[in-house]
C-alpha cells in the first residue's frame, strides 16, 4: 500500500479539523514491508499480491526490484487502484492507520493457487490479513501441505477466521491483535504469558510471539518447550509505522536460514527497534548487519 502519512500533535476529536505538523508519502503495506525486510536480512524473497495499473503500482515494482524481491507473481489490476494507507503519526512515534485496500482486496484464491511455485518452493511463508481471508487461507493451505513453515500476522486487528488455525505454525500478534483474539489485556504484564499460552493452545501452534512495542516481545515455543521475554532495545524512536513488519520479515528470514525461534525473535526484535528510528515503512527496514550490530551491542 502507498502510505500517505500525516503528523500531528494529537489525534483529532470527532468532528474536529486539526492542523498537522507534517506530511510525507512512503511505499508500504504489510506484505511489501515484510518482503523487503526479509530481503534485507539476506533471504531469497518472493511476493504474491495485486496492485493497481497506476503510478503507485509502478513505484512498488521499482522498490521491490531494488531490494531483489521476486515480483513474478504480482498481478496488476486493470481498474482498481493500488491500496493506500493513511497513517497519523504522533510526536512520540505512535501511530493510528486507516487502510483502503482497493486492488489489494481483489486477489482471488485461484490467483494464489497459480503462484504455488512461490508459496511452496521456499522455507517460510509469511501471511497477513490485508488480503481477502479466502486468499490468505489458500496461501497458508498450500504452504502447509508442502511442509513450509507458516507465519501469520493477524493484522489488521479484529475477528480472525478460525479455519486459518489449521494451517498456521507461528502466530505473531501485537498487543492490540492479541487482545482482540483472546479478550485479555496485554497492558497487564502478568497476563502476557497467559495470552501466549492461550493462543498457542487455541490455535494448536508450534510457536507464538506476542510483540509488545517498546516493551519488547514474548515468545513461546511449544516444540522447544520454553517461554521467554525478549527485552526491547533503546533507540531514538521517531516513527513506529512498519516496525511490526520489519520484525516479521526479519523473523521469517532468520527461520528460513535455520535459526531457532528464540534466536530469530531476538534478531527480529533488533530489526523492529531499528526501523522506528527511520521515517516510513518499507524504507525503514534495516540491513542484517545493522540488526546484528544492535543485538551485539556494538
Amino acid at each position: 500500500m502507498k502510505d500517505l502519512v500525516a503528523s500531528a500533535e494529537r489525534r483529532p476529536l470527532p468532528g474536529e479539523t486539526l492542523h498537522g505538523t507534517g506530511f510525507a508519502e512512503f511505499l508500504g503495506g504489510k506484505g511489501v514491508n515484510q518482503a523487503i525486510a526479509a530481503a534485507r536480512m539476506g533471504a531469497r524473497t518472493a511476493i504474491v499480491g495485486t496492485i493497481g495499473a497506476d503510478r503507485y503500482g509502478d513505484e512498488f515494482l521499482d522498490l521491490l526490484a531494488a531490494d531483489g524481491v521476486d515480483t513474478t507473481w504480482v498481478r496488476r489490476h486493470p481498474s482498481l487502484g493500488t491500496g493506500v494507507g493513511l497513517p497519523l503519526v504522533l510526536p512520540d512515534g505512535g501511530n493510528s492507520i486507516i487502510i483502503v485496500a482497493r486492488a489489494n482486496a481483489a486477489i482471488t484464491p485461484a490467483e494464489v493457487t497459480a503462484a504455488a511455485d512461490a508459496l511452496t518452493g521456499g522455507q517460510v511463508l509469511s501471511v497477513q490479513l490485508e488480503l481477502p481471508v479466502e486468499a490468505s487461507r489458500a496461501a497458508l493451505q498450500l504452504a502447509s501441505a508442502a511442509g513450509v513453515t507458516t507465519i501469520l500476522t493477524p493484522a489488521p486487528a479484529g475477528p480472525v477466521d478460525p479455519s486459518l488455525a489449521a494451517y498456521v505454525d507461528i502466530l505473531v500478534p501485537n498487543e492490540v491483535e492479541a487482545a482482540a483474539l483472546t479478550g485479555l489485556d496485554c497492558d497487564d504484564e502478568s497476563q502476557v504469558p497467559m495470552i501466549a499460552r492461550k493462543l498457542a493452545e487455541d490455535w494448536d501452534l508450534h510457536g507464538c510471539v506476542v510483540t509488545l512495542g517498546s516493551r519488547g516481545a514474548y515468545v513461546l515455543d511449544r516444540r522447544g518447550d520454553y517461554e521467554e521475554r525478549v527485552p526491547a532495545h533503546e533507540v531514538a524512536t521517531i516513527d513506529t509505522v512498519g516496525a511490526g513488519d520489519a520484525f516479521c520479515g526479519s523473523l521469517a528470514a532468520s527461520l528460513a536460514d535455520g535459526a531457532e525461534l528464540i534466536d530469530a525473535v531476538r534478531l527480529a526484535n533488533a530489526a523492529g527497534a531499528l526501523s522506528t528510528a527511520v521515517n516510513g515503512a518499507a524504507a525503514s527496514a534495516p540491513s542484517r548487519a545493522a540488526a546484528l550490530a544492535l543485538l551485539d551491542g556494538s
